[in-house]
């Protein structure tokens, strides 16, 4: 049975989704981009000072991602119409990380919002340590790097710290 257009409307943004999270799986960040709209936006889990504009900037940023985040394993797709929320365990260094996707389409099915969630906090902070430095690196910007890695390794021990000594300390008994 041929597809009609109401039901290749429907699937088409699925079928995108689906490409994107084999793309993410993969590491493969020529093929991450190939599903991305021209005027894609990804906000930053960790500040709205952040955001990464465009394929080129994507492709930059996917690059550096899959350098520091390893292992990426989806189990959860939810979604309709044109929007998505897709879900993966990975690691960041030795720290186990989840992150939550919100993935908006346009109307041909192109991927063109990008909203990150992620947890715990201490595989955010070891993310930032790692991947901040990496995409200044990237532009040439060589001070930047170091700048933000050395603000960054304060706020990430003692994330570490707290999340090993402290927060065992409230847990309900």
């Amino acid at each position: 049975m041929a597809d009609t257009p109401h039901s290749a409307a429907i699937t088409a943004p699925a079928a995108t989704v689906e490409r994107w999270r084999d793309a993410v799986q993969h590491g493969d960040a020529d093929a991450a981009v190939a599903c991305l709209s021209p005027d894609i936006v990804l906000s930053s889990p960790l500040t709205d000072q952040y955001r990464v504009q465009g394929p080129h900037q994507m492709h930059d940023f996917l690059t550096s991602a899959f350098t520091a985040v390893k292992g990426i394993r989806f189990h959860t797709l939810t979604g309709q119409g044109n929007s998505y929320a897709v879900a993966y365990r990975a690691k960041v260094g030795s720290q186990p990380f989840e992150e939550a996707q919100l993935l908006r389409l346009d109307e041909q099915a192109r991927i063109n919002e990008i909203t990150l969630f992620g947890r715990p906090m201490p595989a955010l902070t070891a993310l930032m340590i790692t991947l901040g430095p990496q995409l200044a690196r990237q532009q040439g910007r060589r001070g930047l790097a170091a700048l933000l890695r050395i603000s960054s390794a304060p706020v990430h021990s003692m994330v570490g710290f707290g999340d090993r000594r402290i927060v065992p300390l409230t847990r309900p008994a």
